[in-house]
């Protein structure tokens, strides 16, 4: 059930009124009843043989982290912990992971003997479930946070499986943390008018985003130049490959404006996850943009607990190296997944080396504040430029890796790209401009965002129906025939 079909919006429109019916005619219990049912069935949508995978994930977590709570010996809470661990990571390693481990034993067997490479359909994983990669870690993530004492057990068996699978986040996130989700389940639940109107904000935003320039440009450009690169000059290429910048930034931050303005409209709030990442000044700076819920999950339950920043700087580079080694495997079964991620741990060390050897050259006794306003303004501008522009041309040189099927296309774009041939009739004013708009937007003032959707918030609900309205034309003429899927639906 896709976001940016009519079926999504005929299903939503039912649970948001009968949520808040419920609200006003049972109360809140019932109404956590009928969301956390209508959770399920949506995920049943996509395939009901799993339903009872994410039930039994959510309920051995519930109740392993209210027995590591009772329990005061470190042994055996450390045990129950590397239970639920080992437990999330192998029903994650199994769905996700095993076609890719039999393919590569198989790849390795037939270069130690000489013999043709073939994995049997018995031994294949069909079809993982949808979204498991983003409960398995929220689900996980609370048990951790028990272990730790940073968040005392639920109390409410139903309010913590309504957290994981709550629909709006479990097929592609954000990672809702449980500090952030849970207490709002145990309030009384309410929408202001000023709520209601910032989430149809947002899911109008997201729709444009969505349909009228990451599908297009997908369509349009990005598919057709990373399927056949010989047939396009360097430019076009080249502007195939920025297109698959804006696409994925505009599909994924799309659904997630959809994800975050449908929880809103049901009265619960998710956290922010992107924040014009292409404005970032270095790869560290990137990632604090760029899937906010993702990067923190990474930092505070693998970046940390590895060490973090705490040793030797070999030690901290190593960390950074295997935390992205395996935010990329994350993404994906690939070794494409696993060579982006080793990109960008290495972009990371490379930039943390670099401010290291700006500090120890910096005079003694120049702090922070001396360090930023050392220089003139115009000396300072071009230079952050220069360093944007980089950091972007990195992110889209390993965006290279992360889409194409196989290391040999990449090798192929990369090639096309060196002949730095420049005729483009396959970039019409159309199309440059949506890859344009996709792109800029990132540099557009927060102020007048912000203006824009306080102006819609305070407008009357006529002119809010009515740019709606507009909007839903819009998309209406910019859809392609079939309901394009999001990107990260497949993670």
């Amino acid at each position: 059930m896709l976001f940016n079909t009519l079926r999504y919006a005929e299903f939503f429109a039912a649970v948001f009124v009968g949520s808040w019916a419920l609200v006003r005619y049972a109360g809140a219990w019932p109404r956590l009843v009928f969301l956390l049912l209508v959770s399920y069935g949506f995920y049943a949508a996509w395939d009901w043989r799993y339903l009872p995978l994410i039930f039994a994930s959510s309920t051995v977590d519930f109740l392993l982290a209210r027995a590591i709570a009772r329990e005061e010996r470190p042994r055996a809470r450390r045990a129950m912990l590397i239970a639920t661990v080992a437990l999330n990571l192998g029903f994650l390693g199994f769905f996700k992971y095993w076609n890719f481990a039999i393919e590569n034993a198989a790849a390795l067997r037939a270069l130690l003997t000489g013999e043709p490479a073939s994995v049997g359909h018995a031994f294949r994983v069909l079809l993982p479930p949808v979204g498991i990669s983003f409960f398995t870690f929220e689900s996980m993530s609370y048990v951790v946070d028990v272990y730790r004492g940073e968040l005392p057990p639920h109390k409410s068996y139903l309010r913590y499986l309504l957290f994981v699978a709550f629909f709006p986040h479990l097929v592609a996130g954000p990672i809702v943390r449980p500090r952030d989700l849970l207490p709002q389940f145990e309030r009384a639940p309410s929408l202001t008018l000023e709520e209601g109107g910032e989430g149809l904000f947002l899911v109008a935003i997201g729709l444009v985003k969505k349909v009228v320039l990451s599908d297009q440009l997908a369509l349009n450009l990005v598919d057709r130049v990373f399927e056949r690169p010989e047939n396009y000059s360097a430019l076009e290429v080249l502007a195939g490959v920025y297109g698959y910048a804006a696409q994925i930034y505009c599909d994924f931050s799309g659904y997630t404006d959809i994800a975050i303005g449908s929880a809103l409209l049901l009265g619960v709030r998710f956290p922010k996850n992107f924040d014009a990442p292409y404005k970032a000044h270095n790869l560290a700076d990137f990632w604090r943009r760029w899937h906010i819920s993702l990067s923190t999950w990474l930092r505070d339950y693998l970046y940390i607990p590895l060490g973090g920043n705490r040793g030797s700087e070999l030690a901290t580079y190593r960390n950074l190296m295997i935390t992205m080694l395996l935010g990329g495997l994350w993404h994906g079964a690939s070794w494409n997944f696993v060579f982006w991620g080793f990109l960008h741990g290495l972009g990371l060390a490379v930039t943390r080396a670099f401010q290291r050897a700006v500090q120890r050259r910096r005079p003694v006794g120049e702090g922070e504040r001396g360090a930023a306003t050392a220089g003139s303004p115009l000396s300072r501008v071009p230079l952050r430029a220069l360093c944007v522009l980089l950091t972007f041309h990195y992110v889209c040189f390993a965006w290279i890796f992360f889409r194409v099927p196989t290391f040999s296309q990449a090798v192929l774009i990369l090639r096309q790209i060196g002949t730095l041939t420049t005729f483009h009739p396959n970039l019409p004013p159309v199309l440059v401009a949506l890859l344009g708009v996709a792109l800029l937007s990132h540099y557009v003032p927060e102020r007048l965002y912000e203006r824009a959707r306080g102006a819609f918030i305070a407008a009357p609900a006529p002119v809010q129906g009515a740019l709606l309205f507009l909007v839903a034309i819009g998309l209406h003429e910019a859809a392609s025939a079939a309901a394009v899927p999001f990107v990260y639906f497949q993670f």
